[in-house]
């Protein structure tokens, strides 16, 4: 029988928990645990899991209440050293079996700071909810440095100084003895026993100890201030929240933010590889990578028992490595309607595992209708994409906006608005780009060096691995502008980079044939066939030299993202050419099936993609105009995108 479980601080509720643990050590399936107003400083680990998507457990704060779930202290006995440094000590018991200012902020494919004499750290150090930088030195604290270059802060990942330099002034400084700990701080001339002061002692806010903790639902928290480590996809993946290898939870309505690594994990778990590159460097990162893939198979990575989560309508933010991350964890699951911004800005540290959304193997993943900005790089998609569409997302004021990288699709990329400079690493192939405005360049690369598997169609089970050559896209119905900065020699606006390549199948059979008798090295010599049409090149954005219908025009659209307090708009000036180009309502038989691994575009029960509705949700019918908003007017537009 089904009950409703109660937790308040206030001690108004009869029988009511004072934790929000307490609950969850006994809640079941079918139960309703509903935590009222107040700030819970504690790591909730659920026992117990649902049975079915119709038998959950569901956590969720009590409606019209805020309800934080926090992994901070408040620290209000500090003393002061000289002018602006204070310091607290604190006995290690403070912080029981994870001491953050201990552990090393360390793993695969980080990139350490330099110089590589020291080291950061997981602790973190909040002024009224605002986060610090952890100083090379306890002498720096006098003088902190404000690191706003490339020079000054040589492990950032592009030139452009700090979002926000001034906060690089705030710092602190820990020293760790075998009986307790001692943090240092600037606080800047203010008095922090007279502010709200926080320091965070806890891994996670609310994340499973042990895995296999099934059909949850934790809706409507705001979650904060925990001290999550790095998360590369050779390593364990927890987040401040997160299902813990489970399957099937919902993450909705919750406002998630200050993760020092990731926020929101939807990844591995340990018995699969946890930094043994780093650890051992007996083979590099990508070999345990590959590994992880087959152990995870051996203890049941399927689509019965892991993955199919859903995570919507979040706000999460100020996170220093992901939003969202996920390593074979994340398969068969949808992320929509999600705001996610500042990921990975304060370039504290920098690593090859970042971004607003950061997921490997996302097999049949949905990511769709959500707003992701000002992030060092928007969504990263790495290994094994396959069968996943990313539809209808707003990108915008990002170093990048999307990556897809060492995969063979097919992957779906459609109703999209890039707005930043730098729109795309396609360092994959396989792919289909559909509607889509393109404000930015794009770099294409081979991979030669790491082979990487690919499935049968919607399950786990690998059919093969293989190099990825690039090719084999699709491109119908984009809009592209030009004349944005390029960022390195493979950069480029527009389509021109495909050049050289056969424009269909039938020829690249031809040139395939004609290249003599052989086998791996005769496929070598023929660039991979692309499907190329009905795009608009604005801004002079140069094309790909088959294409056979195109807009092109050297006139400016303006295009830009601009927000406000009643909205986001996109601006976008259209000119009468652009128009003569009619949009066809494509789908799947359109779409030539991918070379390599041989798979049709489809949604993930087997269905054709249809694109018959546009990034708003209106109707897409024959005869409209191309790009991502059907219903574009010939001039000035303004259109509210969010």
């Amino acid at each position: 029988m089904s009950r409703e479980l109660h937790v308040s601080q206030k001690g108004n509720i009869e029988g009511a928990f004072q934790t929000i643990q307490e609950a969850a050590q006994i809640a079941e399936a079918g139960d309703k645990v509903i935590v009222h107003e107040g700030v819970y400083r504690e790591w909730v680990k659920p026992v117990n899991g649902g049975k079915s998507n119709t038998d959950r457990i569901v956590y969720e704060a009590a409606a019209g209440e805020k309800v934080v779930i926090k992994g901070s202290e408040v620290i209000d006995s500090w003393e002061n050293v000289k002018g602006n440094v204070w310091k607290v000590t604190l006995p290690n018991a403070f912080f029981g079996d994870f001491n953050p200012y201990k552990e090393e902020l360390v793993g695969d494919w980080m990139v350490r700071p330099n110089p590589y004499e020291y080291t950061l750290h997981l602790g973190e150090v909040y002024l009224n909810g605002k986060s610090f930088y952890e100083a090379r030195t306890l002498a720096e604290l006098d003088n902190p440095v404000r690191r706003e270059t490339a020079e000054d802060a040589p492990w950032m990942q592009r030139e452009e100084a700090l979002l926000h330099p001034e906060d690089s002034i705030y710092q602190w400084y820990a020293e760790v003895a075998e009986e307790e700990t001692t943090i240092y701080a600037n606080f800047q001339g203010q008095n922090p026993n007279e502010e709200l002061v926080e320091i965070n002692v806890r891994r996670s806010c609310f994340y499973p100890a042990v895995t296999g903790r099934d059909y949850i639902t934790v809706r409507g928290f705001e979650m904060a201030q925990a001290a999550t480590p790095w998360t590369p996809p050779t390593a364990d993946q927890p987040g401040l929240l997160g299902p813990n290898w489970s399957k099937g939870w919902i993450i909705e309505n919750n406002i998630v933010h200050d993760a020092k690594c990731s926020a929101i994990s939807i990844g591995k778990e340990a018995s699969t590889g946890h930094n043994d590159c780093t650890r051992t460097h007996r083979k590099p990162g990508y070999q345990y990578q590959m590994e992880a893939v087959f152990k995870a198979r051996q203890i049941g990575w399927s689509k019965e028992k892991i993955g199919s989560h859903i995570i919507r309508y979040n706000t999460i933010y100020d996170c220093g490595q992901n939003g969202i991350v996920g390593h074979l964890g994340c398969v068969f699951s949808e992320i929509s309607h999600n705001h996610i911004y500042n990921i990975a800005v304060k370039h504290e540290f920098f690593g090859y595992e970042i971004g607003g959304i950061k997921l490997h193997a996302a097999i049949d993943v949905w990511i769709h209708h959500n707003n992701i900005h000002n992030c060092t790089l928007g969504t990263w998609l790495d290994w094994q994409i396959q069968g996943t569409r990313i539809s209808k997302n707003l990108y915008y004021e990002n170093d990048r906006d999307l990556m897809i990288e060492v995969t063979h699709g097919p992957h779906t990329v459609d109703d999209n608005i890039f707005a930043s400079d730098y729109n795309f690493d396609n360092i994959a192939w396989g792919g289909a780009f559909v509607n889509n405005l393109c404000c930015g360049t794009m770099r294409r690369e081979p991979v030669l060096n790491r082979a990487t598997p690919y499935h049968r169609p919607h399950s786990t089970e690998v059919a093969g691995v293989t190099f990825v050559y690039g090719g084999d896209d699709r491109w119908f119905q984009n809009i592209f502008i030009g004349g944005t900065k390029t960022y390195n020699e493979q950069s480029l606006n527009g389509t021109v980079d495909y050049n050289g390549s056969p424009s269909s199948m039938a020829e690249y059979k031809e040139w395939l044939i004609a290249a003599g008798n052989g086998d791996n090295e005769v496929f070598e010599l023929v660039k991979d066939p692309v499907y190329i049409n009905n795009n608009g090149y604005l801004k002079g954005a140069p094309s790909y030299e088959k294409e056979e219908t195109k807009f092109s025009s050297k006139e400016d659209p303006k295009a830009k993202i601009v927000a406000t307090d009643d909205g986001t708009y996109l601006e976008f000036y259209a000119e009468d050419g652009l128009f003569d180009l009619e949009a066809a309502v494509l789908e799947t038989k359109d779409l030539e099936m991918v070379r390599i691994v041989e798979a049709a575009f489809e949604d993930p029960c087997g269905n054709p993609i249809v694109f018959d509705t546009d990034y708003l949700g209106q109707k897409r019918e024959p005869g409209a105009n191309i790009g991502p908003i059907v219903g574009l007017q010939k001039g000035q537009n303004r259109i509210k995108v969010w």
